[in-house]
């Protein structure tokens, strides 16, 4: 079992949580994720791992709680223990050779972007933080990635905090410097605008994918993701590719298969919530 040693909440409906996995701790990397189980017989999870803290033997959890899943585990407290975290898996995040860097994140997508930014940053990297959010409320890490980033540029989609629009704008600017890559985690139609943004200037762009995932060894099929024209398996080829290749069109698609049966589940969780009945 895999004890919470630490639980709080950055914004509505998204919290951090510090879970004891040792073994995942260990082998961590940017870019990797783990499978996890809130209860036995339970749907199994991906969740990519904010931080890891090897001498703690623990690794940080970013979510947000938008299914019947993820509101199980909002619900746990500190001292409670999760039936499973398996990893890390997927390919880690492949920084060789990068000396200036663009890490954009969006919404609970910059909990990805930010280890990323940190294992840039740490290599001696110069990191230019891009992190879009749709109102001031919602704004998360911006401290954490202050503390590896040269520059840190905050947008929301209202104008409520920092710069009004979303990450293209200031993206766009940053692109007339010289930049080796741009590393880009949020909602699919942010990825392929931002995709759409650096294709003229040429700059390499890589994109982490979260489509639906159930084994994360490649064995169900359900996280393919066309890319260049090829098939391939976020949790075993991925999470990280070529954003420029990505059939972002296609994967919106599939990521809506589940979408009424999400709802209603977060019905009834409100409904649970009001102490009504089933």
């Amino acid at each position: 079992m895999f004890e919470i040693f630490r639980k709080e909440r950055l914004a509505e409906g998204v919290c951090r949580m510090e879970v004891h996995a040792p073994l995942a701790a260990r082998h961590a990397r940017a870019g990797q994720f783990v499978i996890l189980r809130v209860e036995e017989g339970g749907e199994r999870i991906p969740l990519t791992i904010s931080a890891a803290d090897r001498a703690r033997g623990t690794i940080s959890l970013v979510f947000q709680t938008v299914g019947a899943t993820t509101s199980s585990l909002a619900r746990k407290a500190c001292g409670d223990k999760l039936k499973g975290v398996v990893g890390p898996l997927g390919v880690p995040t492949d920084i060789r050779g990068v000396h200036r860097a663009i890490v954009a994140g969006g919404g609970v997508g910059c909990a990805i972007a930010l280890p990323v930014a940190r294992e840039l940053h740490e290599a001696g990297a110069e990191v230019v933080s891009v992190i879009g959010f749709r109102e001031k409320s919602l704004v998360i890490l911006e401290e954490d990635f202050a503390a590896c980033s040269d520059r840190v540029i905050v947008t929301t989609d209202d104008g409520s905090y920092g710069e009004c629009g979303n990450v293209t704008a200031p993206l766009s600017r940053l692109l007339r410097e010289d930049f080796d890559a741009v590393y880009v985690i949020g909602p699919l139609p942010m990825m392929k605008a931002v995709a759409e943004a650096t294709r003229p200037y040429g700059v390499k762009t890589i994109a982490s994918m979260n489509p639906i995932m159930i084994d994360g060894t490649g064995m169900c099929g359900c996280c393919r993701v066309r890319v260049g024209g090829e098939v391939k398996f976020a949790c075993v080829d991925g999470p990280d590719f070529d954003a420029h290749l990505v059939d972002f069109d296609e994967i919106m698609q599939r990521n809506r298969t589940y979408s009424d049966f999400e709802a209603r589940e977060r019905e009834k969780d409100c409904r649970l919530l009001r102490g009504g009945n089933l």
